[in-house]
């Protein structure tokens, strides 16, 4: 089977022409309110087991809880969402991760909470999402046209800087500060009852071409893996990003709140603009690149972004005021998201459909595959040589890693004009 040269960028296209196709703008709708409940959640989660244990080892060991049974079911998550309505798995999803925010709501507002309770009940929300993101990811090019990949993707990345990143921390820091966490987890479990009610509203996916949707078997999995092996661009990716998360990702999830929550007058709305300041970044990328279109040297301008976006958490650690943590976290997620747009467009467009979600399942299992350990090491490290100490050498280390990886023989090959790409 062969996958259709790169098409050619459109660069005049407007970035709302996805929404005219009605499946997508429900699907868009659904994932933007629930991400909104996320970025509510996300504070509230933090903000909750610092209060809870005042200790960069307990969001440490939560983390754990929640990324080691996603990394574990993401293999099944995309072997799933190739065989079956990927519509009924997101449904599934979002069902079972709305049950596990009540579960935490009541327990907090009742003043039951306790770590053990978020380290079962993050598990649970950590197995539910990894069917989630593959399935979402590989139903987008099922949804629109090829052309306007670019302009879908980019939409997803602006509501999710909009909604996770600006608009639902600055929400959750409100909530927390007026009615305490037990609200803004109920809010998040109502944001999960919206996106099941528009993706009921999609209706069932039309039959895909050549694919017997209802069943799968385990050992299709390695047909992904067969096929990210031929192409460097795909497994040098997943390399780099999983040495990268295992560097950066765990000091920067569990450090940088506990500066704020540890730093004079720190408060949860404080968090939340730091947070919210990352989702302008992201926003504004979002809309460049989704006015611009798909570089002709993607995979270029993807390390390129990737690489900068890792090396400015150092800036984290040096970073003496409220005003400077956002100033980071602004350049940090606008570059993270510029990259991701990129990648995700080159998945969409270069790997055939009835891999696809296999292969973003992969992309996710691999990449995160070392999430958990990052987790455990940005308590252990911040213990021994401090918060501000690690995250500067995370980001230094992390950068460095990922520049090198563009630089693998093979990876720019997708650059090349008319690129064909061959699965067996």
């Amino acid at each position: 089977m062969s996958v259709a040269a790169l098409p050619p960028v459109e660069r005049r296209i407007r970035l709302s022409a996805p929404l005219r196709h009605p499946r997508f703008l429900l699907l868009m709708t659904g994932t933007t309110v629930s991400l909104l409940g996320d970025g509510v959640f996300l504070i509230a989660l933090t903000w909750q087991v610092y209060l809870l244990s005042n200790a960069p080892s307990a969001l440490s060991f939560v983390g754990i809880a929640i990324s080691g049974p996603q990394v574990l079911f993401l293999l099944l998550g995309g072997a799933v969402s190739d065989r079956m309505d990927r519509r009924g798995v997101m449904l599934a999803s979002d069902l079972v991760r709305g049950t596990v925010l009540v579960a935490i709501g009541m327990l907090t507002v009742t003043g039951r909470l306790r770590l053990s309770h978020l380290y079962v009940l993050g598990g649970a929300y950590g197995a539910a999402s990894a069917f989630f993101g593959p399935a979402y990811e590989a139903a987008v090019p099922d949804l629109v046209p090829a052309q306007l990949l670019v302009q879908a993707n980019s939409l997803d990345q602006l509501a999710r800087p909009l909604a996770l990143a600006l608009a639902g921390p600055a929400l959750g820091g409100w909530l927390i500060g007026a009615w305490g966490a037990g609200s803004a987890f109920l809010l998040d479990a109502g944001t999960f009852a919206f996106s099941v009610a528009m993706l009921v509203a999609m209706g069932r996916s039309p039959a895909r071409q050549g694919v017997e949707v209802g069943t799968f078997r385990l050992a299709e999995i390695a047909d992904g893996f067969r096929f990210i092996r031929r192409h460097v661009w795909l497994w040098g990716t997943f390399a780099a990003a999983t040495v990268g998360y295992l560097l950066f990702m765990g000091p920067a999830e569990v450090l940088v709140p506990y500066l704020v929550k540890n730093s004079p007058g720190g408060t949860a709305g404080e968090l939340g603009l730091v947070f919210a300041a990352g989702g302008v970044g992201a926003l504004g990328a979002a809309l460049v690149v989704g006015h611009r279109g798909m570089p002709r040297r993607h995979i270029t301008v993807m390390y390129l972004c990737w690489a900068i976006a890792t090396f400015s958490v150092a800036g984290y650690g040096l970073a003496t005021a409220g005003w400077q943590l956002m100033a980071v976290s602004l350049a940090f997620h606008a570059l993270e998201t510029a990259g991701t747009i990129v990648w995700l467009t080159a998945k969409q467009r270069f790997v055939p459909t009835s891999l696809l979600g296999r292969v973003s399942s992969l992309d996710w299992f691999i990449s995160i595959s070392l999430l958990p350990l990052s987790f455990g090491l940005a308590g252990w490290a911040a213990s021994i040589f401090g918060a501000r100490t690690t995250l500067v050498a995370a980001g230094l280390l992390g950068g460095s890693v990922t520049l090198a990886f563009l630089f693998l023989p093979g990876m720019r090959s997708t650059q090349l004009p008319a690129r064909r790409l061959q699965a067996q």
